[in-house]
């Protein structure tokens, strides 16, 4: 037993003088990449509004803060219920979620490396002995064994080879957080964009519906005309034209209102049969009037798609450490202690047998298979350099696509704005004169296609404008840090 006892003492202070010898990993300590050396997204300076719009212009918040549920602020209620809806039942950000509880657990499973691994084992045989394997001469005899042992064993992390694969999960299941923060955005900015498209083809729908009455009467006006001799045939037909094509307009705004439906009721995770969708009327979204704008330095620190690639870039750093650990030699310290007997019941009282020691491998030779790899995942992090570069690229230009975009939207709606009255008070003119003999029919019909042309012009700019401004929302990165209640499982420390 003191044999014992002296064994376990010296194998305790190799140990720990190995422990000391590990200090410091092998391979490089991940640096976050440094923020972007500008102040502006556009090579101009950018304006603190745009142009006023029907009636109404976007200010840019320079610095503002985002909210979680940006979409509040077209003051929907139906708008708040679909996006609800969606965030509750959606597959995708289901998987999204469990991706991500899967790399936390797979996390918590790395933390085990860090502490010793214990076995326990129990056999029973009936054996043989063959004495000549030994040099006797002796006949074998015919036995029973029961065995009963335990293990600990202990992979000292000289090299930092252990904390590397921890760093490299840490930084996976950061990736992976961000990754679910994007599907998250996605979802809600998928699922407010269709629903103002639904909304725009409803009033499209609904203005070429009053459009086709208008023309419906036209057309009995043209009629009757043409049996009381005041009215060629040819005003018939050309209204009796007008009003087929307007109708073959209805089609296609129909099928895309029943696409733009079905969408919904897959983002919200239902089948289209058994989706209840609320109706939302374009005309009652709000358009933002105050629209916050980080700083560049702040959106590399909260777009989830550039913090999911910083985090793959440091799994790829760890990497290295991982792979420069496997070319040093590793060490490791066991001990067993077991029992051995030919009866069962006096397992814990006959032949005792233990051992306790260090163990060293080191590589020798491996056809240089441990230096490329070693060199691969070099190549594998300066392409999670590439990556991430190209990633803040596609940021920035998202952003200032964005910015430009919601200039140009204003100035566009107001244009159509503009095109609308005006088609509109030349089509009230021009009736009013056509019923007084004045103008001819033809003059009317072509004051209908303008006012038609100039409604539909209207509904779609407007609900371009509404749309821009989403985009804006989610190449700033939609406001996730800020919410309060996130949805997604804690996550690992």
């Amino acid at each position: 037993m003191n044999n014992f006892r002296s064994s376990i003492q010296r194998g305790a202070g190799l140990a720990v003088i190995l422990a000391m010898l590990g200090g410091c990993a092998v391979g490089p300590d991940f640096v976050r990449p440094k923020l972007p050396d500008t102040d502006r997204y556009t090579s101009e300076a950018r304006p603190e509004a745009t142009a006023a719009a029907d009636g109404h212009a976007q200010h840019f918040t320079i610095g503002g803060e985002i909210p979680a549920d940006w979409w509040k602020l077209f003051q929907s209620t139906q708008l708040d219920a679909v996006v609800r809806q969606a965030v509750s039942n959606n597959p995708t950000l289901q998987a999204a979620e469990a991706r991500l509880r899967q790399s936390q657990d797979n996390l918590h499973a790395g933390y085990g490396l860090y502490f010793p691994q214990g076995q326990a084992g129990v056999s029973a045989s009936r054996q043989l002995t063959a004495p000549l394997q030994q040099g006797s001469q002796s006949s074998g005899s015919v036995f029973n064994l029961f065995t009963a042992s335990g293990t600990i064993s202990y992979t000292l992390d000289v090299f930092g080879g252990k904390r590397r694969t921890v760093e490299g999960l840490r930084a996976q299941a950061e990736s992976q957080r961000y990754e679910s923060k994007a599907a998250y955005l996605t979802l809600s900015a998928n699922v407010v964009n269709t629903s103002i498209a639904r909304a725009a083809y409803g009033a499209q729908i609904q203005a070429t519906g009053e459009l086709i009455e208008l023309e419906k009467q036209q057309l009995h006006l043209a009629e009757t005309q043409f049996r009381a001799g005041t009215a060629p045939y040819s005003t018939v037909l050309s209204v009796r034209s007008l009003l087929t094509a307007n109708q073959a307009l209805l089609a296609p705004l129909e099928q895309n209102a029943s696409q733009a439906e079905h969408l919904l009721a897959a983002l919200e995770g239902a089948l289209p049969s058994k989706a209840t969708l609320p109706v939302i009327d374009l005309s009652e979204l709000s358009l933002p009037a105050d629209l916050p704008v980080s700083l560049p330095s702040e959106l590399v620190r909260q777009r989830p798609d550039i913090l999911s690639a910083e985090s793959l870039m440091h799994v790829a750093s760890a990497n290295i450490g991982i792979a420069t650990a496997a070319m040093y030699p590793s060490f490791s310290l066991s001990g067993t202690y077991g029992g051995a007997s030919t009866s069962l019941a006096n397992l814990s009282a006959v032949s005792k047998f233990w051992s306790i020691g260090p163990t060293a491998t080191t590589p020798v030779f491996q056809g240089n298979s441990l230096w490329y790899a070693r060199r691969a995942s070099i190549d594998a992090y300066q392409q999670s350099q590439a990556a991430y570069r190209q990633t803040v690229l596609g940021a920035f230009e998202q952003v200032a696509d964005s910015l430009k975009a919601l200039e140009h939207d204003a100035e566009g709606l107001q244009a159509q704005v503009e095109a609308k009255r005006a088609a509109g008070e030349a089509l009230n003119l021009l009736q009013v004169n056509y019923r007084a003999g004045l103008v001819a029919y033809p003059d009317v019909l072509t004051a209908d296609v303008q006012f038609h042309q100039a409604t539909i012009g209207y509904l779609q700019a407007l609900a371009q404008r509404h749309q821009d401004t989403v985009a804006l929302f989610v190449a700033l990165g939609g406001g996730w840090w800020n919410d309060p209640h996130p949805m997604a499982r804690k996550e690992a420390p």
